[in-house]
C-alpha cells in the first residue's frame, strides 16, 4: 500500500478521476492500428530472464516494451524477479555462506521453500548471479548462467533511456508489482518505491511510456489514486486475485472478465492483461477455437487488451500451431500471434520478441 504524502508524488493529483490525461499510447475501447510487442521478462527465450542482458536483447530484437517483474529487498529496494523465491533463477543454492537462508514461506496462500528477496539486503544479493528458469527447454541460454547480476529497478530504467538514445526509438517500460499483498504484510510495500523510482528517472507522468500492471485489484486502486500513469489489470485464465481471496471475497478472474466485472476494472485501469485462451480458448484436445467476445467486452469498457504469453516452443502453444512432437521445438508462432492480432488484440508478450516483431510486419502487410 502506498504510504505517500496527501499531495501525492509531484505532478499527481491523487483526486483526479480515472483516465485523465492518462496515455498507454492506444485511443481507449478502439484496437490499435499497430499492436505493441512486450519483451516478456526481456528476451528470456534468448537469455536469463530478468537480467539487462535480457532487457537490452529484447530492445534490439525490436520490442516496443521490456516487462521487468518487482520484489523487493530486505532494505526495500525494487529488483526484477519473476517471484521472490530465487531458487530457481539464481546460483543461491551454490552460496554456502546463505545456507541458512533457506526457509519455507506462506506466499499467496501457497507454501514455498527456498531463499527469499524480502531476507536478503541488495548487497548481498548483488554477490548472486541469475541462470536459466528452464534448462532442459532452452539449453542453449545455460552458457549464460553465472555471467548476469540481478538488476535493481533504478538500473533497469537507466538502461532503457540508454537503449532509447542508441536505437533513436522511445523504448517502454511494463513493470509488475508481484505478491503485493504479501509485501505489504511484511512492511515492504512495492508501490511507494516503484513510483519514487519512476519519479526519479522523470517517467511518473502522463505521456512516459510506461504501463504498470498487476495480478491484485486494490494495489492498483491504489495507484490510480496516486498516478496518472496507465494501469492493466492482469487477469488469468482460473483462480483469483490474491487480494481479494485474502479479504474473503468470492469474485474470481472469471468474475473480472464478465462485461460487469471489465466495467468495475475501468474505474481504476486502462488495460487488461489476459491469458492468451481468454481470447482463444482451447478445446478438449488443445486446439485454439474461435475468438471469445472477451476483446471486444474490454474494448467495449474502454479498456486496451495485451495478451500473454506467446513463446516459440510447440509445449507453449495450442496444438493447431505446434509443428512435429518435439516439446521443445519451435512451432508456429507467427501464425499463433497473427491470429491473435486477427482476435483484435492491442499487443502480446512473448519471450522471443523477434518472432513477434517479424509476425506484426507481415500481418500488418496483410491488412
Amino acid at each position: 500500500m502506498i504510504l505517500l504524502a496527501p499531495g501525492g508524488p509531484a505532478g499527481a493529483d491523487p483526486n483526479a478521476g480515472h483516465g485523465d490525461d492518462r496515455d498507454n499510447g492506444h485511443a481507449a475501447g478502439h484496437r490499435t492500428t499497430e499492436p505493441l510487442i512486450v519483451g516478456h521478462r526481456g528476451a528470456s527465450g534468448y537469455r536469463p530472464e530478468h537480467t539487462l542482458a535480457s532487457y537490452r536483447l529484447a530492445i534490439r530484437l525490436g520490442v516496443d516494451y521490456v516487462e521487468p517483474d518487482l520484489v523487493s529487498t530486505k532494505d526495500g529496494v525494487l529488483v526484477a524477479r519473476h517471484e521472490n523465491e530465487i531458487g530457481g533463477t539464481t546460483d543461491v543454492a551454490d552460496h554456502p555462506e546463505f545456507a541458512d537462508r533457506k526457509t519455507t514461506k506462506t506466499i499467496d496462500g501457497k507454501p514455498i521453500t527456498g531463499w527469499f528477496t524480502e531476507d536478503f539486503t541488495l548487497a548481498e544479493l548483488k554477490t548472486l548471479r541469475a541462470k536459466e528458469r528452464l534448462p532442459k527447454v532452452r539449453p542453449d541460454n545455460t552458457r549464460y548462467d553465472g555471467r548476469f547480476e540481478i538488476p535493481t529497478l533504478d538500473e533497469v530504467l537507466s538502461m532503457v533511456r540508454e537503449e532509447s538514445k542508441r536505437t533513436h526509438r522511445t523504448i517502454g517500460v511494463y513493470p509488475e508489482t508481484k505478491h503485493p499483498t504479501y509485501f505489504d504484510s511484511i512492511g515492504l510495500s512495492l508501490e511507494e518505491p516503484l513510483l519514487r523510482t519512476l519519479k526519479k528517472h522523470h517517467l511518473d507522468r502522463p505521456k512516459a511510456r510506461v504501463i504498470i500492471q498487476s495480478f491484485e485489484t486494490e494495489n492498483l486502486r491504489d495507484l490510480d489514486e496516486h498516478t496518472k500513469l496507465p494501469l492493466a489489470q492482469l487477469v488469468d485464465a482460473s483462480g483469483a486475485p490474491y487480494d481479494l481471496v485474502a479479504a474473503g471475497d468470492p469474485r474470481t478472474y472469471a468474475d473480472l472478465t464478465s462485461p460487469e466485472g471489465l466495467a468495475e476494472i475501468a474505474t481504476y485501469a486502462d488495460g487488461l492483461g489476459g491469458h492468451k485462451d481468454l481470447v482463444l480458448p482451447r478445446d478438449a484436445p488443445g486446439a485454439a477455437t474461435e475468438p471469445s467476445s472477451l476483446v471486444d467486452d474490454a474494448h467495449e469498457a474502454g479498456l486496451t487488451v495485451h495478451v500473454w504469453t506467446v513463446r516459440d516452443e510447440n509445449q507453449f502453444m495450442a496444438t493447431n500451431f505446434r509443428i512435429g512432437t518435439d516439446p521443445n521445438a519451435k512451432g508456429d508462432s507467427i501464425a499463433e500471434a497473427k491470429a491473435f492480432f486477427d482476435a483484435g488484440v492491442d499487443g502480446v508478450f512473448s519471450d522471443q520478441g523477434d518472432t513477434m516483431v517479424e509476425a506484426r510486419d507481415e500481418w500488418l502487410a496483410e491488412q
